[in-house]
């Protein structure tokens, strides 16, 4: 059987912007190359990093190799491996959990890149690539002769290139997937069964999505949205607040400098109501961040919500399956450095389990912060369902009469990482630390209020529920 692999385009791929200006500054620091020997250099980047890849920059970088010529060979790759500690650094989370995935499934890795090789193999093989397909100096005596060595691999010479070294490698490129952000390398994408484009030009999208290519990011998870560049959350963030989004309740939101402002975190909140959601965008969208959501799969399923949740990056669970697929890409999400948002309580509490003053959850935000060592920060909610209760279809729209939800961030909870039974109570026990006095306090609900924790249309009896209450008298 042939084997299969995965060929990776480098620039505005794996990596957000152009590297030449990175592999630039370390051959000028060798003393390798200046200002003299490399003109225009500096507007070649700025030209690259606003319009991308066009035929006239490619021209430049083609006929730029006469500049090396001279160039001690050992010298550049001492350059060059310099660079290279410092791009792996910027290579994009998701692009690193790409590569690994074909790893494990045994496919080859191939990084397949306009530049030349001489500056992007030492970070091929930082990444664990097994080949390098990109353009060749030619070299004699120990230095560059500032001419190419066979083809320069851009647009159908990439492609060309990659055929050979499909076919010199025993490769089946039908099985295998290439990644790319050019309409210049659609050839190689064509050629091989799975054609990706990330974080694609204009036109590349437009082929992308008559062809029914995945179009990825590679700075988000797989499936969210970006539009001219910015997912869905950031667009709308200046939108996501209560006085323009929620005029039916008051809000009072506080302790949002305990959400850091960047790398990976796990926001636990309690569950009252169907409007939690909404008071935890509130307070995500005060504190900068986007958010992924763990939800079950009701949500997911359900009509246009569930695509806004997918497009949002949300991960959908199934209890019934106890698959482990949902924990995987959350942790995969926290390595990359998102924050993920989960209930622990993993559904609203119904009955007289609604009016207890000690929380009960689940162990998945003890297990995420077990694997990953990612904060866990608390998000305390109070009053939602004022707002919406449980057995009501719509949230009550009483303008006059706007009840008041509190929010409150707590610090990140101290965990032992020991046992995941033990760091959720201590997880549900700083949830509790954060909400009002009264949810602490023991009382018997009403039956009216008993009610309103049920759906609508439940047909149970509160008050049969309400009797059998730990505590009470009958």
């Amino acid at each position: 059987m042939s084997a299969a692999a995965a060929f990776f385009d480098l620039d505005r791929t794996i990596i957000t912007d152009s590297t030449s200006s990175v592999f630039q500054r370390h051959l000028q620091a060798a003393g390798i190359a200046s200002e003299r020997n490399l003109p225009g250099a500096d507007v070649f980047g700025q030209v690259y990093r606003v319009l991308g890849e066009n035929r006239a920059l490619m021209q430049l970088a083609k006929y730029g190799v006469r500049v090396n010529a001279g160039w001690s060979v050992d010298d550049v790759a001492a350059a060059t491996s310099a660079a290279a500690e410092e791009l792996v650094d910027m290579v994009l989370p998701y692009a690193l959990i790409e590569i690994a995935e074909h790893r494990a499934a045994g496919r080859k890795l191939v990084l397949a890149t306009t530049s030349p090789d001489p500056w992007v193999r030492p970070l091929a093989e930082l990444l664990g690539f097994d080949d390098v397909i990109a353009t060749k100096w030619e070299s004699s005596a120990g230095v560059y002769t500032g001419r190419l060595d066979g083809r320069f691999t851009w647009g159908r010479g990439k492609k060309d290139a990659v055929v050979e070294w499909a076919e010199a490698n025993g490769v089946n490129l039908k099985s295998s997937y290439a990644y790319s952000d050019s309409r210049f390398d659609v050839p190689m994408l064509r050629s091989v069964g799975h054609p990706v484009a990330v974080n694609p030009d204009l036109q590349l999208e437009g082929i992308a999505r008559l062809n029914g290519w995945p179009v990825r990011n590679f700075d988000v998870p797989d499936g969210v949205l970006k539009v001219a560049g910015r997912e869905i959350q950031d667009w709308l963030r200046p939108l996501n607040r209560p006085d323009l989004a929620a005029p039916n309740a008051r809000f009072d939101i506080q302790g949002t400098e305990n959400i850091p402002a960047e790398g990976p975190v796990i926001v636990v909140f309690n569950h009252r109501s169907y409007f939690d959601a909404i008071a935890v965008n509130f307070t995500l969208a005060k504190a900068g961040r986007p958010a992924r959501f763990l939800g079950k799969k009701e949500v997911f399923d359900a009509p246009v919500v569930g695509a806004i949740n997918i497009a949002m990056g949300g991960i959908r669970v199934d209890r019934g399956t106890g698959s482990e697929e949902p924990l995987d890409r959350a942790i995969a999400a926290l390595e990359a450095g998102e924050l993920i948002c989960i209930a622990p309580e993993g559904t609203i509490p119904r009955g007289p389990a609604f009016f207890e003053p000690e929380l009960k959850g689940r162990w998945g935000a003890a297990r995420l912060a077990a694997a990953t060592k990612a904060p866990v920060v608390t998000l305390s909610l109070w009053g939602t369902e004022k707002v919406w209760p449980r057995n009501q279809r719509f949230p009550k729209m009483d303008l006059t009469d706007r009840p008041e939800i509190t929010v409150r961030v707590g610090p990140p909870v101290k965990l032992a990482y020991k046992s995941p039974d033990a760091d959720t109570k201590r997880i549900m026990k700083a949830l509790v630390k954060h909400l009002p006095a009264e949810a602490r306090e023991h009382r018997t609900p009403t039956a009216d209020e008993l009610a309103a924790t049920y759906p609508s249309g439940y047909q149970g009896e509160p008050e049969l529920e309400l009797s059998r209450r730990p505590g009470t008298d009958t």
